[in-house]
């Protein structure tokens, strides 16, 4: 009997680390994705994420990059530990859904957070002065209340986006739109239980991961990670000045929420 011998290539593994608009940037990931896209010896994409989700569009961008990838080559989400609100978002681009036994997935839903400050700043004796263009131009300020109009438009757009959460969900994993929507809580859901209810195709490590997206391209698993290009001075204060960095901005992160446009985000963590 005959088998085929794999054609050479390799894999592309790109990690998708840390909250979406912050940490993980698409005006950094863009590029190499862009390149895995275009790059015809990259003949599959395996997606490392570890992410509790994030900025609505960023999540969109990334996941419309992915989508354009998966058009000419086979892609695997892998979801390391958490894989959640737009961080799923960004892995229903690809073709297969893989998660580690304690991973949690789905969280599909949107929250929009406005901190008002008008009790205290009347309590400080402090007054904004606002000139604008537009009737709604200052809505979702924080220095007053919004008015019944501006909570509904608000709640409108809340909406929008949660319905263009679950459209991409019901396309990438291939479920109706009607079920979708029982699922879609914003609850997370172990690994297991993910695979059970369709948002997972298979439970496993990285290796299972990388050994399906070479099953899928036909190839030799042979890996090639991509990560972006840091600034000379980064590479030069590493790896004191980076963890510092780091260390500062998980802590700026988990207190500043995307406060004014919707979120794709789990807001907790195991």
């Amino acid at each position: 009997m005959f088998f085929p011998r794999p054609r050479a290539g390799r894999i592309a593994l790109i990690e998708v680390h840390g909250t979406i608009g912050g940490s993980v940037r698409p005006t950094v990931l863009e590029p190499l994705l862009e390149a895995v896209r275009r790059a015809r010896w990259l003949r599959a994409l395996v997606l490392d994420i570890n992410s509790p989700g994030g900025s609505a569009g960023a999540s969109d961008a990334l996941y419309r990059k992915v989508k354009a990838i998966a058009q000419r080559k086979p892609v695997v989400a892998y979801i390391r530990e958490t894989g959640a609100s737009g961080a799923y978002y960004i892995a229903c681009g690809a073709h297969r859904i893989v998660a580690s036994p304690a991973a949690v997935v789905g969280s599909i839903g949107v929250l929009s957070l406005h901190p008002i400050l008008e009790a205290l700043l009347q309590r400080w004796g402090i007054q904004m002065g606002v000139y604008k263009g537009g009737k709604h131009k200052d809505m979702g300020a924080f220095w007053r209340s919004p008015t019944e109009e501006e909570q509904a438009k608000l709640q409108g757009l809340v909406d929008d986006f949660y319905n263009l959460f679950v459209s991409v969900v019901a396309e990438g994993r291939r479920m109706e739109e009607a079920r979708v929507r029982e699922i879609a809580t914003g609850e997370v859901f172990l690994a297991q239980k993910g695979k059970e209810i369709g948002l997972v195709d298979e439970v496993g490590d990285q290796e299972k991961a990388l050994d399906l997206a070479a099953e899928m391209a036909g190839i030799r698993r042979r890996v090639l990670t991509l990560r972006p290009r840091r600034p000379f001075l980064a590479r030069l204060f590493q790896p004191a000045g980076e963890a510092l960095a780091n260390g500062l901005w998980e802590a700026v992160e988990a207190r500043l929420w995307q406060s004014v446009l919707p979120t794709f985000r789990w807001p907790w963590r195991l």
